[in-house]
């Protein structure tokens, strides 16, 4: 029999906000993220527009050792290490100092890609033949596994240590992949993540393929507008989002805080085919993705009252409503509230999903819907298919009952994930 899985700390490094308090603040707000960056303009690039975390040195050296600083050039890690231990610690949990490994304690953090700059770093090393001048550190902060390497090592667990990757799907992939490990008692407490590296190395292809907006260098904030009528493109975003999963038994047994429970979800592909291609999602899988993910949460479609979306600020932000729509049976006023948080962070790629279902979860914990940023002027398109009243343009005062959070990366792949309201009474209770 499947066990419960719940949520007990949540860790978070994103554009407009690292840690908790300064991101809850920022989502209430509707603060951005989103610069300018001069290196972007310096460099010819046509959006330079984009969000990267503000992470101070002295901030950093809360979590690296000097030893650890010494030619780390790798971003990704550490925003991933910076939100991996902070979720850790916000789950009343500690690093361990033992001479064995923690067994029931594993680590699925997912990225893109990683070390971009450090890679650039070590290109040039070796082309000019100084090989030996490469660190002992190049691989580890390079090969996409490093994030989950370094984590698994700052914390002694012993369980699964991995890296998962799906473009703009992983952190959400990676949350059903640590919930099926535990709901399957095969680990009590996964920390689940994904990270982005920043920079013009990892933006740069976004820009070649034009799919970004060139009208608001001047503009940042108001650059990324989900669900608008005048969206014209994805603003690209960094930084890593973590959650501590944990089934239900221990994180009683411990007294922990519970955030939400995870119900389940669904993972799927289109296959790139029919409509389906490297860039646009198939409907028919998006669709499927959603209605198995109701169906393996054991809920009704009834049951969402609030949906964070993928929702990228592009033409395809009508046709995702479309989906959804016609996935949940719902439409018009019956439509469930729905936001994107893109607005304010832009799209943070392989660190989307975990950075959006860390907010997506808060919301549970703040009573509230998190308000949509540049919506103002909302797609007559998606105006057909449902009523305005469901897209937030304020935060609003409602306790969620049942979230969908889904992501839809590059490559037609697909994950939808159910969170589910906790009440302290049925903690208290068990």
């Amino acid at each position: 029999m499947s066990r419960r899985v719940v949520i007990t700390g949540l860790g978070v490094c994103a554009p407009n906000g690292v840690a908790l308090t300064d991101f809850t603040n920022a989502l209430l707000e509707g603060k951005s993220g989103l610069r300018h960056q001069p290196n972007l303009e310096k460099l010819g690039f046509g959006c330079q527009v984009a969000g990267e975390p503000l992470v101070k040195d002295n901030l950093i050296d809360n979590y690296f050792t000097p030893l650890e600083r010494r030619g780390l050039n790798a971003t990704g890690i550490v925003y991933g290490v910076i939100a991996g231990i902070d979720a850790w610690k916000d789950a009343g949990l500690e690093k361990n100092t033992t001479n064995e490994p923690s067994w029931d304690c594993g680590i699925i953090f997912g990225t893109g890609i990683l070390g971009v700059d450090k890679f650039r770093e070590a290109i040039h090393l070796i082309d000019e033949g100084n090989v030996r001048r490469l660190g002992s550190t190049s691989v580890i902060q390079t090969m996409a596994s490093g994030i989950s390497a370094y984590l698994g090592g700052l914390l002694g667990c012993g369980n699964q240590v991995t890296t998962n990757s799906a473009a703009c799907t992983t952190g959400t992939e990676g949350i059903l992949m640590a919930y099926e490990r535990i709901s399957q008692g095969k680990a009590e407490i996964m920390l689940t993540g994904s990270c982005s590296d920043s920079g013009p190395y990892v933006w740069g292809g976004f820009d070649a393929m034009r799919i970004l907006p060139r009208g608001y260098n001047d503009n940042p904030t108001k650059a990324s507008r989900p669900m608008s009528a005048t969206a014209a493109g994805f603003i690209p975003g960094s930084g890593a989002g973590a959650l501590v999963l944990e089934s239900l038994e221990s994180a009683q047994k411990r007294g922990a805080h519970i955030y939400a429970e995870v119900l389940g979800g669904e993972i799927n592909s289109g296959g790139q085919l029919g409509e389906g291609s490297m860039t646009a999602p198939n409907s028919i899988a998006v669709q499927r993705c959603i209605r198995n993910a109701v169906t393996n949460a054991g809920i009704d479609a009834s049951d969402i009252d609030v949906i964070n979306g993928h929702l990228t600020a592009t033409t395809k932000d009508g046709l995702e409503i479309e989906n959804w729509s016609k996935a949940l049976g719902r439409k018009h006023d019956d439509f469930p509230y729905i936001n994107s948080f893109k607005g304010s962070v832009g799209h943070c790629l392989a660190a989307a999903g975990s950075i959006e279902s860390v907010a997506t979860v808060l919301q549970f914990e703040e009573q509230v819907v998190f308000k949509n940023v540049n919506c103002d002027d909302i797609h007559p398109e998606i105006l057909k298919l449902i009523s305005d009243t469901c897209i937030p343009r304020e935060t609003k005062n409602h306790a969620p009952k049942v979230i969908a959070k889904a992501s839809f990366g590059f490559g037609d792949v697909n994950a939808c994930v159910i969170f589910k309201a906790f009440s302290k009474e049925e903690s208290n209770s068990k």
